[in-house]
């Protein structure tokens, strides 16, 4: 069809893992286990959940615009100024209004190849240039992508942790390749899984530069297990976020998502007990995959990756693990195509896995 251009017919769409239901349905099983999208399986803090519940009464309203006590709330507890701070449909929605303010049709931008496949469709919806840089032991090459930056480059694009891979860069890597980067150059930090390595003291955390190229992502997603809401926030100088504000759309998050945002921020206790319980099911990974002989990645994340011998042995034993009602990753999609992603679940689905894995290997 001519009126719909050649990089959106050319665009291979973002595929989820299969959802609990679907699977249910197609193998007939009682029991399923989802260790695949990096979801909290311990649900939503119930403040969370009450605040949602509470906020429905005036879903008939149209939400603030601004949302102007959740960014102020996080300015709070980031210690910036609520001019720094955004709040968006998700951190992705967050990363497509970065593209489509800052973005030209003939500039270029540069990751890594192996990295979040959301970034990826976002940057070919727009048509633009993508230039990838190879994992160095599973981890970002901060000195090979700024080798590649150039006077067309706008905006580079690094995940800390890496998903899938769980990988971070060091402080200390961090700190040599800011120095490399010009000024006219975006750098996007996604730090979806921040809360998980913010204990470690190589971890770069982004708010304490406060540079002025840099976009910090963080998302309610992961550590807050609100997946199913969608609400994502970043931070960054102020002329960028008054520029953003300018292009997101005006009415998101919806009602609930920002009274839940809200809630789930103050619910201090609920997030380290979900951060201890991940801590706990990293261990238990480690632990079984050493016990079984899988190679794997040690992960700053919420999910530990598994590299086996080739992509047909991880393909089969995703179906294996599938029709036994475990869901995991493979990670074909984003350049590893014979490595499988397994997010750490509560207490009993880990030793789900424990049980089925032996069995299918």
């Amino acid at each position: 069809m001519p009126l719909i251009p050649k990089h959106i017919k050319d665009l291979q769409p973002y595929k989820p893992g299969k959802p609990i239901e679907e699977v249910r349905r197609e193998y007939k099983l009682k029991k399923i286990v989802k260790l695949a999208s990096n979801e909290n399986p311990m649900g939503p803090s119930p403040k969370a959940v009450a605040a949602m519940h509470e906020s429905l009464a005036n879903t008939h309203r149209y939400p603030d615009p601004g949302s102007l006590t959740m960014r102020q709330a996080l300015a709070d507890r980031f210690d910036v100024k609520i001019e720094n701070v955004i709040t968006g449909h998700g951190s992705e929605g967050i990363m497509s209004v970065i593209m489509r303010t800052f973005l030209l049709d003939d500039e270029e931008v540069i990751t890594a190849d192996a990295t979040f496949i959301g970034f990826m469709v976002l940057a070919h919806s727009r048509g633009i240039k993508i230039k990838t840089v190879p994992l160095k032991q599973y981890r970002f090459d901060l000195q090979g992508i700024a080798a590649q930056v150039t006077e067309k480059t706008k905006l580079i694009y690094l995940a800390n942790p890496n998903n899938p891979t769980g990988t971070i860069f060091s402080v200390k890597e961090f700190n040599e390749f800011i120095k490399k980067i010009p000024e006219h150059v975006l750098i996007i930090l996604d730090e979806a899984y921040f809360e998980f390595a913010q204990s470690d003291p190589k971890y770069p955390d982004s708010m304490k530069y406060r540079l002025d190229n840099v976009i910090t992502l963080r998302t309610f997603s992961k550590a807050y297990g609100l997946a199913g809401i969608r609400i994502g926030y970043g931070f960054a100088h102020d002329q960028l976020i008054c520029n953003l504000l300018k292009v997101k759309l005006p009415f998101e998050p919806s009602i609930p998502a920002q009274a839940a945002g809200l809630a789930a921020l103050e619910d201090r206790d609920f997030l380290e007990q979900y951060i201890q319980l991940n801590r706990h099911g990293l261990e238990y990974f480690y632990t079984l995959f050493d016990k079984l002989g899988i190679r794997y990645v040690r992960s700053h994340a919420n999910f530990v990756m598994g590299i086996f011998d080739s992509e047909e042995y991880a393909l089969k034993l995703t179906q294996r693990l599938l029709e036994k009602g475990i869901i995991v990753r493979p990670l074909g999609a984003f350049g590893l195509p014979h490595c499988i992603r397994f997010t750490t679940g509560l207490n009993a689905e880990n030793e789900f896995l424990a049980e089925i894995l032996p069995r299918v290997l």
